[in-house]
């Protein structure tokens, strides 16, 4: 059952302020981390670092990992997660990243929803509203998921309602 996380983790990054692939940082970003094959638990530890990695990004926050039972997909439990990153990078150019990390990952798309050994999810990002055919700001179905929400809500509780989580409240999910 869904609850409240507890107040916002802020995180060392890999980039000294103001110098490093952070340095230009424009847009608050934030993105979904999820995987449901392999080691999955290390597959979202070690999506977080590439994202701090990126070049022209700098992560401040990292949530707990949760487990959640799969939503519109088979396979086992995912072990989710939702980062906060700075990013100069225009949201398609982040898009193209996240998928190349995912596609390093050893991620395949046989078809919708298919179990995956790493999903990385543009939730939002600040200021900006699209829809193309690549990407939609924000992200649609969000606000459907407690593996997005309760993960978000321990970064970002301003970000996140009480009436949003109270919707998700039945979806099985546990922190780690």
């Amino acid at each position: 059952m869904a609850a409240l996380p507890p107040p916002t983790r802020q995180v060392a990054s890999n980039h000294p302020p103001g110098a490093g692939a952070g340095a230009a940082a424009t847009h608050v970003a934030y993105v979904a981390i999820g995987a449901n094959l392999g080691d999955a638990r290390c597959a979202v530890a070690d999506a977080m670092d590439a994202l701090d990695a990126l070049p022209h990004c700098r992560v401040d926050a990292r949530s707990s990992l949760y487990r959640s039972a799969p939503v519109d997909a088979g396979g086992p439990d995912f072990i989710n997660a939702v980062v906060r990153l700075h990013t100069s990078l225009e949201p398609l150019d982040l898009l193209d990243q996240l998928q190349a990390i995912e596609q390093r990952a050893g991620r395949e798309r046989p078809y919708r929803n298919a179990p995956r050994t790493l999903d990385l999810d543009l939730l939002e990002v600040q200021g900006v509203r699209l829809d193309t055919p690549r990407l939609t700001l924000p992200h649609p179905r969000m606000h459907e998921r407690a593996f997005v929400l309760l993960p978000l809500a321990e970064i970002a509780p301003g970000r996140v309602g009480e009436d949003a989580l109270a919707s998700v409240a039945q979806q099985r999910i546990e922190r780690l």
